[in-house]
């Protein structure tokens, strides 16, 4: 890897930050990154892994099919640098695809990777503190092409991108949760307007209209919110209403 001007490393770091503003993809956001990191190195190509909820690894981008095809490789083997990298928290640097310890570490990647022309691997995390949730790969076509500089760069990146996912599952959880949580103060509210409803028309207090608009609910294996609803918007519809509420 070359050394990086500060006007590329500012530019790439300028297009993750708009990336961010605009309505977030995931994908497109991966596909960037893997692009732009793979444009700052020399004859290297870039894959990115990300893992579900589960932990389980996922291939998610690349700069080429070459590097697709040699995270597919490690998909498929469970091993690899980028499994390494992701299970370790660690950077894997300048590994020589060529040499003994490649071969004893990842005997199939070793050897497919040779096959497809590459000399080099190199893995990133992407980390946040302790939390892992992915791995980015760089295949070199030379030997020992990253510097100390450049390692630390790469895991900048690495590390900004995993932050930047972080806080997007964390909005998004907030929105999911946001709005489930509004859908039942909505709920709610037609609820109670659906025990006013009832208890007027059959007489019977808020309690008992209550039992009555559950038990049709449960009789007719729908839910309690649309039962209620339909007593506000259209009580002609709801037949047989007035039976004896069942417990469960």
């Amino acid at each position: 890897m070359t050394t990086v001007s500060a006007d590329s490393l500012a530019q790439v770091f300028v297009e993750v930050a708009d990336t961010l503003i605009d309505e977030f993809d995931l994908i497109e956001f991966l596909q960037m990154l893997a692009d732009r990191v793979a444009g700052l190195t020399d004859h290297a190509t870039v894959g990115i892994l990300l893992a579900d909820p589960n932990g389980r690894l996922h291939f998610m981008a690349a700069s080429d099919e070459s590097a697709k095809l040699l995270e597919l490789l490690q998909l498929k083997q469970q091993d690899g640098p980028c499994f390494d990298a992701f299970r370790t928290g660690r950077p894997v640097v300048n590994t020589d695809l060529n040499a003994p310890a490649a071969a004893e570490s990842w005997p199939q990647f070793a050897q497919h990777a040779a096959a497809l022309g590459f000399r080099s691997v190199h893995a990133f995390p992407l980390r946040l503190r302790d939390e892992i949730i992915g791995a980015m790969g760089l295949f070199g076509r030379t030997v020992g092409d990253l510097g100390d500089g450049d390692v630390r760069i790469v895991q900048a990146l690495a590390d900004v991108a995993a932050i930047s996912l972080l806080q997007e599952r964390t909005i998004s959880r907030a929105e999911v949760l946001t709005e489930q949580l509004q859908a039942a103060l909505n709920s709610r509210i037609v609820i109670e307007q659906a025990k006013g409803a009832i208890a007027q028309t059959y007489q019977v207090d808020v309690d008992a209209a209550f039992q009555l608009i559950r038990g049709y609910a449960r009789r007719t294996n729908r839910r309690l919110s649309e039962i209620a609803y339909l007593v506000v918007t259209d009580m002609p519809s709801l037949t047989d209403f007035h039976q004896p509420a069942t417990r469960r």
